[in-house]
């Protein structure tokens, strides 16, 4: 393929304010290579210290290492990051900010701390409350999912640390692929409740068969848009860090995120960073 093509596919769509979508989704990209190699710098080590923050979260080594790594990039942009492990601004310092960073450098951490690979490192650009481009990066399988809105979403895979190119982007599975399937929801292998069960059981009464399957992290964002799942119901906590790169990805791949009480799609840079209960479809 010609590598010329990925500048076709990153159009620059976005006004007022002019953002090159190409040059920033390699910049994301590649924040989460190398935040992704941080991490696993910790995971393969057995001594994994863990935390407890002032949410009853847990916080490790891995979280504020890879948000060093990915500091070093996006430091060198002109946009301010809103990270989970980062200082927040006050929202009267931040609300007048049209474009910013939101990143989490480790989503998932308490399935890192089961050792079970299902967490991922997310980087998503935001204008206006919407995300514009995200990358969603998954350290110990090497899978890179990236997703410009109003164009296409891409998978690839890139050992964690590794360098992301034009032809890369170039080459990667446009999202969502075909496949053959029973209608399926994906849901969280950590926050499963009775709300998100009886949601389910519509779906049950609708489609007959209906698979179900637990993934943790953006993970389960990221197989609505690959086209492995139809519809992920979060009906528990989660903040923005946790969903704006997956919500890119989702959208770019031409699908919807969105709150449950409205369908309305969920917005950033919030005053109240916490996210109301969504659906991924």
């Amino acid at each position: 393929m010609n590598p010329g093509a990925a500048r076709v596919f990153f159009l620059n769509q976005f006004h007022p304010m002019s953002i090159d979508t190409l040059k920033y989704s390699l910049v994301a990209a590649q924040a989460c290579l190398d935040g992704g190699a941080a991490i696993l710098d910790v995971y393969n080590n057995e001594e994994t210290q863990v935390e407890i923050k002032g949410d009853d979260s847990p916080l490790t080594q891995a979280d504020l290492k890879s948000n060093a790594a990915i500091m070093e990039h996006l430091s060198q942009t002109p946009f301010w990051v809103l990270s989970e492990e980062g200082k927040h601004m006050s929202y009267a310092d931040r609300k007048d900010i049209h474009t910013l960073w939101i990143v989490d450098p480790l989503d998932g951490t308490k399935e890192f701390i089961k050792r079970n690979g299902e967490f991922t490192v997310n980087v998503a650009l935001v204008k206006d409350g919407k995300p514009v481009l995200g990358a969603v990066y998954v350290p110990v399988t090497g899978e890179l999912y990236l997703g410009v809105v109003g164009e296409k979403a891409l998978k690839l895979t890139i050992e964690a640390g590794g360098s992301i190119t034009e032809e890369d982007l170039a080459s990667g599975l446009v999202l969502p692929m075909q496949m053959e399937r029973p209608f399926t929801a994906v849901g969280s292998r950590s926050h499963m409740n009775e709300e998100t069960s009886d949601f389910l059981e519509s779906y049950k009464k609708e489609h007959g068969e209906v698979a179900i399957i637990s993934k943790g992290s953006s993970l389960k964002m990221c197989m609505v848009a690959e086209g492995l799942a139809d519809v992920y119901p979060r009906f528990a906590p989660t903040m923005e860090w946790d969903t704006a790169a997956g919500q890119a990805v989702v959208e770019a791949a031409g699908f919807q995120m969105v709150r449950k009480d409205d369908r309305t799609p969920l917005c950033y840079n919030k005053e109240d960073l916490l996210n109301p209960h969504f659906i991924v479809l």
